[in-house]
């Protein structure tokens, strides 16, 4: 079982910045992609950016050059940087993973999410 904890939400003004993090742990063998999405108020839930082991990322056309992903395998933890928000940002951020995880020597893929965090933007 892989469990994600998030951190890093708040209340912010438009223009400004935040940081999210999301720290996996558990029975861990493997962490192949890691992401963030985000579902407004009466939105539905949309990928924001997500990053391979390899380093590779994807973002939302909405987001680019304004948010950056990066993640640090060694602690296994993705990071939101968020620069430039804009009121139309507001919404829950949820982390998710995906890979391999294990138990009794047996390996098994697994989908987790985190609890989500809120990010509110002001104008």
């Amino acid at each position: 079982q892989v469990q994600l904890v998030e951190s890093g939400g708040g209340l912010v003004q438009a223009g400004g910045s935040l940081r999210l993090s999301c720290a996996a742990s558990g029975s861990i063998f493997s962490i192949n992609a890691m992401g963030w999405y985000r579902q407004g108020p009466g939105k539905q839930r949309e990928l924001v950016a997500n990053i391979t082991s390899g380093g590779v990322t994807k973002y939302a056309d909405s987001v680019k050059d304004r948010f950056t992903i990066s993640r640090d395998n060694a602690k296994n933890t993705v990071y939101l940087q968020m620069n430039s928000l804009k009121p139309e940002d507001t919404a829950v951020y949820s982390c998710n993973a995906e890979g391999l995880t294990y138990s009794r020597s047996r390996y098994y893929p697994y989908n987790s999410w985190g609890q989500g965090t809120q990010v509110t933007v002001s104008s």
